[in-house]
């Protein structure tokens, strides 16, 4: 991860992290081997790095954390989840723009 402001997320950080945050949370599920996960992966660097203090962004390897995307029914990559008040307010599944992903963020 290139920005300092996306956190990695696992099993053990997940309730904390995403469920009890304040605010809105985007979780990307990802995998090193994944051609448009590394595509997006830029974009979701400059949100963060654009909105600190607006919204969290963190993401979930799913080869190391199967029981996250098994929980969140995650078939696809990337996936990003949504969250606000520890629910998921929306999702995105494959590539998108950063337009798109500041739109569904209402940062646009």
């Amino acid at each position: 991860m290139a920005s300092a402001n996306i956190v990695e997320l696992s099993g053990s950080n997940f309730t904390d992290k995403v469920l009890n945050a304040q605010g809105l949370v985007l979780v990307d599920f990802w995998a090193e081997w994944c051609g448009p996960c590394k595509m997006i992966a830029p974009l979701l660097d400059q949100i963060a790095d654009a909105n600190v203090g607006k919204v969290q962004i963190g993401k979930v390897d799913v080869d190391k954390n199967p029981e996250l995307s098994s929980q969140f029914n995650i078939r696809a990559i990337p996936t990003l989840l949504v969250f606000e008040g520890g629910k998921v307010k929306d999702q995105i599944v494959g590539m998108t723009s950063k337009a798109a992903l500041e739109q569904k963020l209402g940062l646009a």
